[in-house]
């Protein structure tokens, strides 16, 4: 007796066949944010290939994975170029042939930066140009797929659109900012500066007279910040310094509240073993400019190195001024500069016991500068001087010597005016 399978499982066993055939050739749209999608075909290639799924699965594509590949992988045999290589099929890499995946027009890509207006980059006005060569820069060296972002910098040594845009074959990437970026205006920098007033870069001010490349990127990289530079480096021809030389235009080293704006330089106090010395921007530029001293005499530092009175009277930093010719000298009216000072007294341990030199004393008829600096530097100690030195004029001899106007130090009976025994 021959058996026979109903009609009925014979038609769910159809319909099931035709909905997995219906799920395996559905095509697939791979969409891309700047260009028309790219359609898969599943009809097409299980005709061609007798209905195999496995010459791509899970060969090539592990449905698991869901990978995405790049052209310029697919051109080194991955994913579609396993068989799109120029042999079984038309190759990935053929120029004439992207259009056979690639339909529909190209689509403008914006970039959007911080701070400046978005780059567009017009696909049709560069496929019209190139003849539709798109491999002309999707060849893996100009745009690969994937890759991280790519600075303006690096873009003028020859890297993306600055293959291209050198100044030989196009414009080029180190000027001309508008063309990519339209309704560029560059905003204006300002940079905070401790103890003076913030200084503003205006662009604005800037680009009525120069165009972009004539700053970016010889001078500064295209960067809000660029690196820290002082006035003195700006001095010596470095950032601003290239063209504020006093030439080009005003220089760096005066002029100040024309960056500085509002600029009230701060006071500036030294903390020395004599007290405190003050030194009033305010007093000294009623008479003088800022470039009288900067960078001349002082680098535009809070504290720019540390001098000696001794140092001074030789005449540097506040020694170049004050000499006693141009402004008071710094080796007299100690108290011009250190407020309220009293010098103190000063013991010296000898062989004879303690001597004592009292400066409350010695003021009441001297000056500082009758003994600073010619005979003793502005130190605590200056070197010993042996009574046999002081006899012969040397040190506190200079003046207690018997033809002069104070007692002697040859002289016995004065021996405990300073040595108390």
């Amino acid at each position: 007796m021959q058996k026979h399978t109903p009609a009925y499982v014979l038609a769910v066993i159809l319909l099931t066949a035709v909905c997995a055939a219906a799920v395996e050739t559905k095509d697939i749209k791979f969409t891309f944010k700047n260009a028309a999608p790219v359609v898969f075909s599943h009809e097409l290639h299980l005709l061609k290939y007798n209905n195999n799924c496995k010459i791509c699965h899970n060969v090539l594509y592990d449905l698991r994975a869901r990978t995405h590949f790049t052209m310029a992988e697919m051109e080194k045999t991955k994913s579609c170029g396993a068989c799109h290589s120029g042999v079984k099929a038309f190759s990935v890499a053929s120029e004439k042939d992207c259009v056979r995946c690639h339909k529909g027009k190209t689509q403008d890509k914006v970039f959007k930066i911080k701070g400046v207006a978005d780059a567009v980059f017009g696909h049709t006005a560069h496929v019209a140009k190139t003849g539709g060569a798109c491999k002309s820069c999707h060849n893996g060296k100009v745009f690969g797929g994937k890759g991280k972002s790519v600075t303006m910098a690096e873009m003028e040594k020859g890297k993306t659109c600055g293959v291209c845009h050198n100044g030989a074959k196009d414009f080029t990437v180190a000027g001309n900012c508008d063309r990519c970026h339209k309704g560029l205006k560059p905003k204006d920098i300002t940079f905070t500066v401790k103890n003076a007033a913030p200084a503003t870069f205006s662009h604005s001010h800037h680009t009525q007279a120069y165009s972009c490349k004539d700053c970016h990127t010889k001078t500064f990289p295209y960067k809000a910040v660029v690196g820290k530079f002082t006035m003195d480096d700006m001095a010596k021809g470095t950032s601003c310094g290239k063209c504020h030389n006093g030439k080009d235009v005003f220089a760096t080293t005066g002029d100040c509240d024309k960056c500085h704006k509002g600029m009230k330089p701060a006071n500036i106090a030294f903390k020395t073993s004599a007290g405190e010395a003050a030194f009033s921007h305010e007093f000294h530029l009623k008479a003088y400019k800022c470039a009288d001293c900067h960078t001349k005499v002082f680098p535009f530092k809070a504290v720019s190195g540390a001098f000696t009175m001794d140092d001074m009277a030789k005449g540097k930093s506040c020694g170049t001024c004050h000499n006693g010719k141009d402004a008071f000298s710094s080796t007299g009216d100690c108290d011009k500069c250190h407020k309220g000072f009293k010098p103190r007294n000063i013991t010296f341990k000898t062989d004879a016991g303690i001597a004592t030199f009292s400066h409350d004393y010695h003021i009441q008829a001297y000056k500082c500068a009758d003994c600073h600096t010619k005979i003793f530097p502005y130190k605590a100690v200056t070197g010993k001087a042996t009574m046999a030195d002081m006899e012969k004029g040397a040190s506190c001899g200079v003046c207690h010597n018997k033809d002069k106007d104070a007692f002697s130090v040859k002289d016995d009976k004065f021996c405990s005016k300073c040595h108390k025994m």
